[in-house]
């Protein structure tokens, strides 16, 4: 069966990405003709005479470096986009900064400081004299001006007033990205179809994020007040930001409607007509940028969920082995609190989310009782198909599991470990690859900002990961738990609920949405209401039956109806008034309501701090289960009407300054925290960048350019090959292999990890991988072995019932994963830390945190090693064509293409795949010389 596109959330997103066949190239040139004719961008815009862009306060010395691809410019007028599907061509800066990107796979090896910026741009502020490409005064203002450079097109914005400096921010944003910015906008309001088109892919993706984030036009403002109200001056400035920002986005829109230069898409989607000019283009509301942020949110900043998944599963483990056997082996597979994870803060506890001594208020469904609430209803048209309602149906799995899209990385070394004496760090958010991208670059300079850096489209108003005068940050995404499931009991009906003592009814909320065929969008006309039913605990997500009694299994976030919160620490990372050093930063992030790790660096210091607005448990509650909604197991000081509660204080975060390292890449975060996501245990690919880094700070003297080589290989690592299969093997050849065809696979094996287990090209552009046939079986092998060494032993029950909580494998090809294929990211998620303990007991190894019973052969080496031999002649067995199907990007037995980044189109502009690199998207890399 072909494999599928990644089932998670925006991989599946369907705009303008393929113009239907009768646009053959004759009629291609024909509408190209017609439609060169708008007024130039530059020109409604105001032009200025070229001028230099003012490097502000500038502390990098020439050693502060970026890469964001496929490249800066976002938007593509009609014509464009004709042109890029009938020949391929590109639109200015919009693809300049991929080949740089992909370059660095083979280019690293023999990487030195001088030849970073081959690789990445020049991150320093301003622009030379002869760099100058354009300079433009948004809308004719004399307060702001926009500088893009030649190379990479980049604003820097500079402002003399607030409000100018801001709202050429929103101009700039716009310029570069405001098509997807308005598909965010209705993503996060629940409307895509209505906006972008019926395809199954786009109602996924909308059902996905609006149960996630089921807010009335009342609660998007009350986020906006709420914030305001409680920030003092700088929630004051917070909104006078964001009301100039949407000025800019508007004028924008407005010049480029009369000039008609605005994104083809508008027209490829039915909103505007290429002829007439008729049609509009809605203007941006503050509102709007609350939805955005929910999106945003919910992708990279809100672990936690997976209650009623943890429950099935323990109750499936009980059931195999009676309840104090089956929960000593679901603990063991849960590894809440490894010994041998990699953390990021090495030193101190920091207990978090543990398991209690005597846990209280646990509320397990009854067996067979657990029904999904249902979101969709009245489908009509296309709505019915089978290909909608099975969209919908994984929407509705991704949106409960607690295994998030959580990625990016970070390797920062201490001053006292480098070269220079000055910190050094690499670090990025992988947020995945998409045209246009989701991230933007700018510089903003004006009063109160000074920021080079990463922006999520559409809430650009500060730089949300980047750098200072004299300071960057960046962050990953790490996951611990804001997210709790309660039991609420049912009365009167199926949608009133006992709420302390009182039988309440449940809200609704629906959002009703229609379609029909576009040009982009062909999927017959079809409708639904989305309906959500919540509580005050929550929106209702499952229904069930407890001890007999009928209830409701509600989700409440910490970060409900909240929002907007982060806006005042990125308002903070923004002022260089704020932040002089580590303690300023750590203030700023703590701020941020969403779970993130953030990491500093200047000349001086460095510094880490995990943010999240970790609520304080009721003493007994166990957060890996759906408990009671009763007052005695709430959060404490929860305020229902609020959503607010006692938060954990900064001083339980994981936080340090100056540590000799940090790594994270989606990592445990300290010893006794616990994450959301299972599987934190001996192997994860934080190892990958923890072994690299620490053997670096041995040797001393570490560079930029070395940190990146370290970073760089790691990315064309496969973690399975370094970490797990060289104990495989040794069980395998615990005994000579006899048998031909297995041991030509162990040999191609071992002779791959000799070589580093790398998923890396035989040269650059060749499309084949060095090692193809071992990359080959190891991808077959995998999990054949996984369920042949743990599926006699736990039962077929069982096993299916772990794999709901975590999934086997997540190699770069797996679109079974919870990444998905042709997204870059790899090997977060799956059960490399349970082979791993399970192979070394066998073996006779120590093992610090072992599972519960032995799996492999039952314990026994000999009939262990009988399995994998097994596993491993039927894995050498299957051809390319096999383990490497095929999808809508590759043909059947493409294994590099299979690999491959795509990405994925969010607009009429398409991009040629590059080869696989586990690495951020966005990437800094800084060294500070100066602080001041």
């Amino acid at each position: 069966m072909p494999r599928r596109h990644p089932r998670t959330v925006l991989h599946r997103l369907r705009t303008p990405r393929g113009i239907p066949g009768f646009l053959k190239t004759a009629s291609v040139c024909a509408l190209i003709a017609g439609l060169l004719s708008p007024i130039a961008p530059a020109a409604a815009a105001g032009t200025a005479p070229p001028q230099v862009a003012a490097a502000a306060n500038d502390h990098c010395g020439n050693q502060c470096s970026d890469i964001l691809p496929p490249g800066q410019n976002g938007n593509a007028t009609l014509a464009q986009i004709l042109l890029n599907q009938a020949f391929g061509t590109q639109p200015e800066h919009a693809e300049d900064q991929l080949g740089p990107y992909n370059d660095l796979a083979k280019g690293h090896p023999g990487l030195t400081n001088d030849k970073i910026n081959t690789f990445f741009n020049d991150a320093s502020f301003g622009v030379p004299a002869n760099q100058v490409a354009s300079t433009v005064k948004p809308a004719g203002r004399g307060d702001v001006t926009i500088v893009r450079d030649k190379k990479t097109g980049v604003p820097h914005i500079t402002g003399t007033t607030r409000y100018g400096t801001e709202f050429g921010a929103g101009w700039a944003a716009a310029q570069d990205r405001l098509w997807l910015m308005d598909v965010f906008r209705h993503v996060g309001r629940g409307q895509l179809t209505s906006f972008a088109g019926g395809a199954p892919s786009n109602q996924g993706l909308e059902q996905q994020f609006w149960r996630h984030a089921p807010y009335t036009e009342a609660d998007l403002q009350a986020q906006i007040d709420n914030a305001v109200a409680t920030n003092g001056e700088r929630g004051r400035q917070a909104l006078a930001d964001a009301k100039a920002y949407l000025d800019g986005i508007n004028a924008y829109i407005d010049a480029s409607d009369s000039g008609r230069y605005f994104p083809g898409e508008y027209v490829l989607t039915g909103h505007k007509d290429s002829i007439t000019n008729a049609g509009k283009i809605e203007h941006f509301k503050i509102t709007d940028l609350v939805a955005l942020a929910s999106v945003i949110g919910a992708l990279f900043g809100s672990g936690g969920g997976g209650e009623v998944n943890n429950a099935l599963s323990l109750l499936a483990a009980q059931e195999k082995y009676g309840v104090a056997e089956g929960t000593r082996v679901w603990e063991s597979f849960r590894m809440r609190n490894d010994p041998e994870a990699v953390l990021t803060q090495q030193t101190g506890s920091f207990p978090y989310a543990t398991r209690p001594d005597a846990p209280q208020g646990t509320a397990l469904p009854d067996a067979g009782s657990v029904r999904a609430e249902p979101l969709v209803y009245d489908r009509t048209g296309s709505a019915t198909t089978s290909a909608a309602t099975g969209a919908s149906g994984e929407a509705a799995r991704t949106a409960l599991s607690s295994a998030k899209r959580g990625m990016s990385n970070a390797l920062v070394v201490s001053g006292k470990h480098t070269a220079s004496g000055h910190p050094v760090a690499v670090f990025g958010p992988q947020t995945g690859y998409f045209a246009p991208q989701l991230l933007l670059l700018q510089e903003i300079q004006g009063p109160g900002i000074s920021a080079r850096g990463a922006s999520f489209a559409g809430l650009s108003f500060y730089v949300e990961l980047g750098r200072g005068q004299d300071y960057a940050w960046s962050a990953t995404t790490s996951g611990q738990d804001i997210i709790d499931t309660y039991a609420v009991e049912l009365c009167q009906d199926d949608h009133h609920y006992l709420y302390r003592g009182t039988c309440t009814p449940m809200e609704k909320v629906e959002q009703k949405n229609a379609w029909k065929p576009t040009v982009a969008d062909g999927t017959a006309a079809g409708s639904y209401t989305m309906r959500v039913w919540r509580t005050k605990y929550g929106p209702v997500e499952y229904r069930a039956t407890v001890g007999g009694k009928k209830v409701a299994y509600t989700t409440l976030r910490s970060s409900f109806l909240h929002e907007a919160d982060s806006i005042i620490g990125f308002q903070m990372l923004n002022d260089p008034d704020h932040v002089k050093g580590p303690e300023d930063f750590q203030e700023a992030v703590r701020h941020i309501n969403y779970t993130f790790n953030w990491f500093y660096a200047d000349s001086e210091h460095t510094a880490y701090y995990n943010s999240g607005d970790n609520p304080v448990r009721a003493s007994g509650v166990d957060a890996e289960f759906p408990v009671w909604a009763r007052p005695a197991y709430e959060w404490r000081g929860w305020q229902p009407a609020t959503n607010t509660a006692d938060y954990t204080p900064p001083s339980a975060h994981p936080h340090s300054v100056d540590q000799d390292y940090y790594v994270s890449w989606n990592n445990k975060q300290a010893k006794d925290y616990t994450t959301a996501p299972w599987g934190n245990g001996s192997v994860h690919r934080g190892n990958l960048l923890d072994d690299r880094v620490r053997e670096l700070v041995r040797q001393g003297g570490v560079t930029r350019a070395s940190l990146v080589k370290a970073m760089a290989d790691a990315g064309l690592t496969d973690l399975r090959a370094e970490d797990v299969l060289p104990r495989l093997l040794k069980v395998v050849t615990a005994s000579p292999v006899t048998d031909p065809a297995a041991a030509a696979a162990v040999s191609r094996l071992q002779a791959w990890v000799a070589a580093g287990g790398k998923r890396t090209e035989t040269s650059a552009g060749s499309r084949t991988y060095a090692d193809a046939d071992a990359i080959r079986i190891l991808d077959a092998w995998w999990p054949l072995l996984v369920r042949a060494e743990f599926e006699p032993g736990l039962g077929s029950g069982l096993y299916r019932a772990m794999t709901a909580n975590l999934p086997v494998d997540e190699s770069p090809s797996a679109a079974h994963g919870p990444t998905g294929s042709h997204a870059g990211s790899s090997f977060q998620y799956g059960w490399w830390s349970y082979v791993d303990k399970d192979i070394r007991a066998v073996l006779g190894e120590q093992v610090k945190g072992p599972l519960a019973r032995a799996y492999c052969g039952d314990g026994s080496l000999g009939a262990c090693r009988d399995t994998l031999l097994r596993t491993l002649k039927e894995a050498a067995g299957k051809t390319m064509a096999q383990v490497y199907p095929g999808d809508d990007v590759c043909a059947a037995g493409d294994q590099w293409c299979a690999d491959s980044i795509n990405h994925r189109t969010l607009g009429g502009i398409k991009h040629r795949p590059i080869s696989w690199q586990n690495r951020p998207t966005y990437q800094q890399v800084v060294e500070f010389t100066s602080h001041r």
